[in-house]
């Protein structure tokens, strides 16, 4: 059997290490081209001087040709503009935008990844996610390697809004079940595809190793134990040993466990929910996802303990647990509504069992009916959990 790992070179993390940035551009070279979400660069913009100053490399900036979406457009522009320019590497600093969109100029090679924020699991992995210019999906897009190094300032990311950690949670809350149900069932992951693989026949596919399973389960205790800290910390801008715990959980353990463990229900289920625009505009990628984690477990009939474990966390760090949650303005605490129709549920479930989605990694047959029963059910055990 043929099984695949992937994982970035280097992962470093600590407090104030983007004034260490300059030294593993200095690996690659003297120049690095700089793509950084506008927000972001005014936040770490003196520790950038410090460490071009400290380490006498430089940070060319991609200025206004990232305007914040990861497309074709962009892409092609900031790599002609980086080998104008002779640079020696790429960064990519911010939030998962600039993140992929550095991915897809370096397009595998020479790349470091300095998020600001702890919201998902994508620093480490080997793919992006493209739109239009118009900002529709286009496509996904896989390089022959993870970054080269992925490197965390905890000051910044503990000085982000508590909320952007609590979604990483819920994105890394669905590694543990997903990656569970890819064991169970056997099923290939995206590890295992390299450049030029063709997913429609499975050639050169892998399954996923033991290490991705292990660490996936420690992904899960970890929120367990420490999420609830975790977000505290954050709400007083502090870095505790529970948050530098939860940081990594959110980044590299949940990047490795989706990546190398692969998807399944969850994961499927988000993009189905995200038709719904009331659910899409409001709430952040972890946020469904956590939602969508609660879904699979009632799918796969997992153990009441379990489930009743899952419903506990997320109350405590504050993550959806039924529709109304997802469909209460973040801003503003008002409830929009607090159900979706037949119709809506029907859609819900026809995007998630789509022929390429992940649904299908699930050890069963999974069909839309069996969505909408899971997502009726699910939202029901929320509601008389809040008892609402």
């Amino acid at each position: 059997m043929r099984k695949a790992f992937i994982c970035p070179t280097k992962y470093v993390q600590g407090e104030d290490e983007l004034l260490n940035l300059g030294y593993f551009v200095s690996t690659f070279g003297k120049k690095a081209l700089l793509i950084a979400d506008p927000f972001a660069l005014g936040l770490v913009k003196d520790k950038l001087e410090a460490t071009q100053e400290k380490f006498g490399i430089e940070l060319v900036s991609s200025g206004d040709m990232f305007k914040g979406e990861c497309s074709r457009t962009a892409v092609k522009a900031l790599q002609e503009f980086a080998k104008a320019n002779a640079c020696d590497c790429t960064i990519g600093l911010g939030g998962g935008k600039a993140i992929d969109t550095a991915k897809c100029v370096a397009a595998g090679s020479n790349l470091i990844i300095c998020p600001t924020i702890a919201a998902t699991d994508a620093p480490t992995s080997h793919s992006a996610v493209l739109y239009t210019d118009t900002h529709e999906f286009d496509d996904y897009a896989y390089f022959r390697q993870s970054p080269s190094v992925v490197l965390i300032d905890t000051t910044v990311i503990a000085n982000a809004p508590a909320r952007f950690l609590v979604s990483g949670m819920g994105d890394a809350l669905s590694t543990y079940f997903e990656a569970r149900a890819n064991v169970q069932s056997v099923s290939n992951v995206n590890a295992g595809l390299p450049c030029g693989a063709n997913r429609a026949t499975g050639e050169l596919l892998g399954f996923g190793t033991h290490t991705a399973a292990a660490l996936a389960e420690l992904c899960y205790r970890n929120l367990i134990s420490d999420g609830y800290k975790a977000k505290v910390a954050c709400e007083c801008h502090a870095v505790t040993p529970a948050f530098e715990k939860i940081v990594e959980t959110n980044i590299l353990l949940s990047g490795l466990g989706f990546e190398s463990g692969g998807l399944a229900g969850a994961h499927a289920m988000h993009d189905g929910l995200t038709v719904v625009h009331d659910i899409h505009l409001n709430n952040f990628h972890g946020e469904v996802v956590a939602f969508g984690t609660i879904c699979q477990l009632v799918l796969e009939n997992s153990p009441e303990e379990e489930l009743y474990e899952v419903l506990d966390f997320c109350e405590s760090v504050g993550l959806p647990i039924c529709l109304e949650d997802l469909m209460t303005n973040k801003k503003t605490g008002e409830v929009i509504r607090t159900s979706l129709t037949e119709e809506e549920l029907r859609a819900v479930a026809e995007k998630t069992c789509i022929p390429d989605e992940s649904i299908h990694n699930m050890p069963f047959k999974v069909t839309p009916d069996m969505i909408v029963a899971c997502i009726k059910t699910a939202d029901k055990i929320g509601r008389e959990y809040k008892g609402l």
